[in-house]
């Protein structure tokens, strides 16, 4: 399994902005910008990452990258609690979320004995929504895929962008109380994000003092319990050793598992909208979660947490030229932040927008844009399937503008837990983001008491 993925040699014009929204887990990539004065820079990161932890070496050679490198057609499933809709229709659209409009999915590996083999994320998905229908799509690179991963956590500068070109879809008021109000909640949490920035520059800060000052500035941050879930995602997925993480590792595959357990234990109404904005545990309840998944890695868990989401906060907030041992945020501006910590600031600003009354009208304009960029990228660099970058732990999209589409069969699965397509669907692959209120945070938010009643 632990063989080196092949890169494409055909160089291609980057967009910096989409470029820096990707994390390269090709061997030899070039190393990311940072900002000055941090304790480490990314390849010391990745080296750490990869040579000493138990299952690193899958950030270089695990089967998801193995299979976009071997440039042969890419089997996924998705569930769909829409097959009819999407039968009558004729058509699939694009999905929001940490994919940017890509249809979120999980990788299929085709079985010596026939049918294909769900990625352990698939087969979690297929044993927790089993009322909902499968679909498995193949889709055909025009030859080795860049293990370029789409990383929802570097989006900060596309946010920002999307914001500054559609601005005038808002109200003034409404831009008005967005600007302020995303400068007043970074000042208030200025002692947290200071803090942030002191770790990621060598300060030694208390794992606990940490943790229980990071998960109070969470509701200030929104931004934050995101970069806190996936970190210690990471600590979990890289670490573990138990039955079920070294069946996985045998596969090629990081436990997505864990993650999954870790999300609904923290949060009580993650089973209605996936929200990591709500995941905050302080020092204690991180341990007590961590002790009820494994409890061999409890221990160094906290400091681990410190040390890594320090560095991660500094490296997506902060422009690369900034120094980061010289920016606070107590005095924050709108331009300030622009200017000197643009990936927060397009953060906030993007979370924010979310609980506007008019979101459901505003989502199109803001939204719809950042789908093209990405697609646009993806087609640039010949990705038909977008994975996940933050870590490749088996999330992974179909590309819905791929020009030579996919095809498409319904699915059913049989007592060795292996699909099998059934019925082979006629649907156009369509580049255009979905109705808001056929998404979970539509459902969940936007959705008129009448709908809620219907749906329920």
């Amino acid at each position: 399994m632990d063989r080196e993925v092949s890169t494409l040699v055909t160089p291609v014009a980057a967009d910096p902005v989409w470029e820096s929204a990707h994390t390269d887990y090709s061997p030899g990539h070039r190393p990311r910008p940072v900002p000055g004065g941090l304790a480490a820079d990314d390849t010391e990161w990745r080296s750490y990452l990869e040579q000493h932890t138990s299952n690193g070496w899958l950030l270089r050679a695990g089967s998801l990258l193995e299979t976009l490198a071997g440039g042969r057609p890419i089997y996924l499933m998705h569930t769909t609690a829409y097959l009819e809709a999407i039968r009558a229709s004729g058509q699939l659209y694009q999905a929001p979320g940490c994919l940017v409009g890509a249809l979120y999915c999980a990788l299929l590996t085709p079985a010596p004995s026939g049918g294909l083999r769900p990625h352990n994320l698939g087969a979690w998905l297929l044993a927790n929504k089993s009322h909902r229908n499968v679909l498995v799509f193949e889709v055909t690179p025009d030859g080795p895929v860049p293990a370029k991963g789409i990383d929802y956590l570097r989006l900060g500068n596309v946010h920002l962008a999307a914001y500054h070109g559609h601005r005038a879809f808002l109200t003034p008021a409404e831009d008005d109380q967005l600007r302020s109000a995303a400068v007043q909640r970074v000042r208030q949490a200025a002692g947290v994000l200071d803090m942030l920035l002191a770790s990621a520059c060598g300060a030694v800060v208390p794992p606990d003092r940490f943790l229980d000052q990071l998960a109070d500035g969470v509701p200030l941050v929104p931004f934050l319990g995101y970069l806190y879930f996936e970190t210690v995602a990471e600590y979990l997925m890289l670490h573990s050793t138990g039955p079920q993480s070294r069946a996985c590792a045998e596969a090629g595959e990081m436990n997505t598992l864990l993650s999954k357990d870790l999300a609904f234990a923290a949060v009580d109404t993650m089973g209605e909208l996936f929200d990591l904005a709500l995941f905050r545990p302080r020092h204690a309840r991180l341990c007590e979660l961590i002790d009820q998944i494994e409890p061999g890695l409890v221990d160094g868990a906290a400091e681990y947490t410190r040390r890594r989401l320090s560095h991660l906060f500094a490296s997506v907030a902060l422009d690369p030229s900034q120094d980061a041992s010289a920016v606070t945020f107590g005095q924050a501006t709108f331009d300030t932040l622009a200017r000197r910590a643009p990936g927060l600031l397009g953060q906030m600003l993007f979370r924010m927008l979310r609980t506007n009354p008019r979101y459901p009208q505003l989502y199109p304009a803001f939204e719809q844009p950042k789908a093209n960029g990405a697609t646009a990228f993806w087609n640039t660099h010949g990705i038909p399937a977008p994975f996940n970058g933050v870590i490749p732990k088996g999330e992974i999209g179909l590309n819905m503008a791929w020009p030579a589409g996919a095809r498409v069969w319904t699915a059913e699965s049989c007592e060795q837990g292996l699909l099998h397509p059934v019925e082979e669907l006629t649907l156009a692959l369509v580049p255009r983001l979905s109705d808001l209120r056929d998404t979970a945070l539509g459902r969940a938010r936007f959705a008129s008491d009448t709908e809620q009643r219907r749906r329920h």
